[in-house]
């Protein structure tokens, strides 16, 4: 009896330091040779990683491993790296957690210092792994912020003058495997290009802007005589090539850094930046970001080999480096080609709650191949390079490599795109039954939503996708062309699109719509939207097949209200019980009088007048064409929408076209109020988005 009571309580010890255990701390004082104790904390997340593997193989796990990492400012030389061995189980996962309080930060950069002032008030510092290792940067961040690479002009563009190219490798697809450009100008537009060092041709670049892309380069020869540049990489896509007239901005030599704000690295690795009012080498913390990517989870969904069960709680994580291969970065619709600062493949269950991502060259979150049953919740993505979260993958990819079931809620996404413009908020590609609701997305050049990656009617994986809840806004700006606030194409049976607010959406020329399906976008319900202050329209459908866009707002939009392009034989869409209100611009513009739709009980008011264009006709004569039959034109009775107030003061006129009201002040993140205000863009942002609507619709023409 006593050899048993000793064994039961050896067992019990056993037990006991099994629970302690399960437990590990991370503290930017920590040591990793420590035992992860809070006396004896590690220093790293792999440091943690390492420990937690050997406490599962030592140990029968039985209750959730949680990592608490401190406060502090944690330098990664390393990304974290996570494999099935890593992950958890469905009742005990492994939790990596910010201490109650804590705001612990990931850094993926390298603090520069030392920085010396010359006379002309620039800053250097030389740094030796430039000069002995050729480390080289293409961001920088000086307080938190994004500093500008030296670029010329400073603001606006260059113009090309001519653009001829030269076919080196045809290849056998339909843009050419080598080509070279050269680009021409008139004096005054060369006139800065003069001033590049015959040493630093190969480090400049440019960066071209083109309908809804933009090519990014390195040039191979300034030819001083003849005013031209040259550069060199795939063909022009024929769909869509640089233009003569079009918009080009070059950057990173000496001669261009002129303004408060930039900075340039010189070959032999000295920094220069260009402070801004106020700042001192001593105020000022400048981070060059070394990493290309902070944490990967690499899972093989092909052989079952997921990755599972692991959440991260309360983390922030910052710096990240897109460094531009030398063959430059061609174009490519939604940034679709860079990666992500965290990049998921073969995984489940993962979450992440409470956390930021930010400061990155590249996108923020990419959910590719075989993920599945994953969440993003209350995190904040800011200042990205790129797009914020990307699901799925470029193919429609089968069984457990199929990307599907991921729910993104409650996220503020804003300020992207800021290296690659024609990224988007969240892009879903070929992948199915996610979840998007409740997101705020705000202050892109591109599209705020991608949906879809099939142009035409061939096989789509992107399926009963709900978007949902959302405010999508200062989408677009007066940079790039076709884009919208939602965009989607290819076949999407079951995508629901309802009740998200968007407003200010705009365009560089054509585009600038709230919701527009594109390439045979099909099987899509978009309705209890309210969308106002776009360029081009609410609503547009190039082309597609059985849509149904029902029960919306669409408010003042600027050139047309609604839009539609291409004639098919078949029903392309359905537009019934929505309001439709402006003050300039027509009701509808395009190829509404033959396309198959279905098309009644409308409202159509017009706050400033009687002038009611209907694809050139009066509202009439439309009627007579067999739309519209039960369409009224009425005033709707908003509160008061020019504040943009669309609450009714009553519903007698919507009720006669079967409006259902819906509270349209849910859409948008949610929770307490340091929350909520975190989503409302900064001031300034507001007011140089309205100013550059302004001036853009001051010089519309049909550009691009």
């Amino acid at each position: 009896m006593t050899q048993l009571i000793k064994y039961i309580f050896i067992l019990f010890i056993c037990l006991s330091f099994q629970r302690v255990n399960a437990q590990f701390f991370v503290s930017p004082n920590g040591n990793d040779h420590n035992s992860g104790t809070k006396e004896q904390p590690l220093a790293t997340l792999s440091g943690a990683q390492n420990a937690v593997r050997k406490f599962k193989q030592n140990a029968n796990v039985t209750s959730p491993v949680t990592i608490t990492v401190d406060d502090g400012f944690y330098q990664m030389t390393e990304p974290l790296l996570l494999r099935p061995e890593d992950g958890g189980t469905k009742n005990n996962s492994i939790i990596y957690k910010a201490a109650k309080g804590a705001k612990p930060i990931f850094s993926g950069g390298k603090k520069i210092t030392g920085f010396k002032v010359n006379i002309n008030g620039v800053w250097e510092a030389k740094i030796p792994e430039c000069a002995y290792y050729k480390w080289r940067f293409d961001q920088l961040y000086v307080n938190g912020k994004r500093a500008t690479l030296a670029r010329t002009p400073n603001k606006g563009f260059l113009k090309i003058g001519e653009i001829k190219q030269n076919i080196w490798d045809i290849g056998t697809g339909r843009v050419a495997d080598k080509a070279q450009q050269i680009l021409s100008f008139d004096e005054n537009n060369f006139l800065p290009l003069s001033q590049i060092a015959e040493d630093e041709v190969d480090n400049v670049r440019f960066r071209a802007y083109h309908k809804w892309d933009f090519t990014l380069r390195f040039i191979d020869k300034v030819e001083k005589d003849s005013l031209r540049i040259y550069t060199s990489g795939k063909g022009m896509k024929p769909w869509n090539p640089i233009k003569k007239g079009g918009r080009i901005v070059f950057e990173n030599y000496k001669a261009a850094l002129d303004t408060a704000g930039e900075w340039f690295l010189n070959k032999k690795g000295t920094l220069f930046y260009y402070p801004l009012p106020g700042e001192t080498p001593e105020n000022t913390t400048v981070i060059a970001p070394r990493l290309e990517n902070l944490l990967t989870v690499s899972g093989d969904a092909t052989n079952n080999k997921y990755v599972e069960n692991i959440r991260f709680e309360g983390l922030s994580f910052t710096h990240c480096h897109y460094r531009m291969p030398k063959t430059g970065s061609e174009p490519n619709q939604a940034a679709a080609l860079i990666n992500a600062a965290v990049m998921l493949k073969g995984a489940k269950n993962i979450q992440f709650t409470n956390c930021q991502i930010s400061q990155t060259g590249q996108h923020a979150l990419w959910f590719g191949k075989g993920c599945s049953k994953n969440l993003v919740e209350h995190c904040y993505l800011n200042n990205l390079g790129g797009g914020g979260i990307y699901l799925g993958d470029f193919k429609s990819l089968r069984e457990a490599e199929h990307t599907s079931h991921i729910k993104i809620h409650n996220n503020i996404i804003q300020t992207g795109g800021q290296e690659f413009p024609s990224a988007v908020g969240i892009w879903v590609g070929h992948s199915s039954d996610n979840e998007i609701s409740h997101n705020d997305i705000g202050n892109f050049y591109y599209s705020g939503m991608s949906v879809g990656w099939t142009w035409g009617y061939a096989e789509s994986f992107a399926k009963r996708n709900k978007i949902t809840y959302n405010h999508i806004h200062h989408i677009g700006w007066d940079l790039l062309s076709d884009m919208a606030a939602v965009y989607t194409l290819g076949k999407s049976e079951g995508t629901e699109i309802s009740n998200n607010v968007i407003h200010h959406v705009h365009a560089y020329s054509y585009g600038g719509w709230g919701l527009y399906t594109d390439e045979g976008s099909s099987g899509i319900i978009m309705e209890n939207n309210l969308v106002y202050n776009t360029k081009t329209g609410g609503f547009h459908q190039h082309y597609g097949k059985d849509n149904f866009i029902q029960n919306n707002i669409f408010a003042f939009a600027k050139l047309y209200q609604a839009q539609c392009t291409r004639v098919e034989k078949h029903r392309s869409f359905n537009f019934e019980n929505n309001i439709l209100l402006f003050n300039e611009g027509v009701v509808l513009q395009g190829a509404w009088d033959k396309i198959d739709i279905q098309m009644d009980k409308n409202l159509y008011w017009n706050t400033k007048g009687d002038e009611y264009i209907f694809n050139g006709k009066s509202f009439k004569k439309w009627q007579k064409s067999g739309h519209d039959s039960n369409s009224l034109i009425a005033n709707p009775h908003f509160k008061d929408a020019p504040a943009f107030n669309f609450e009714f003061k009553n519903k007698s006129n919507i009720s006669k076209i079967d409006f259902k009201v819906f509270d349209y002040s849910k859409a948008g993140a949610y929770g307490e109020k340091e929350w909520t205000e975190k989503a409302k863009l900064p001031v300034e942002i507001l007011i140089a988005f309205d100013k550059a609507v302004d001036e853009n619709m001051k010089q519309k023409t049909n550009r691009d």
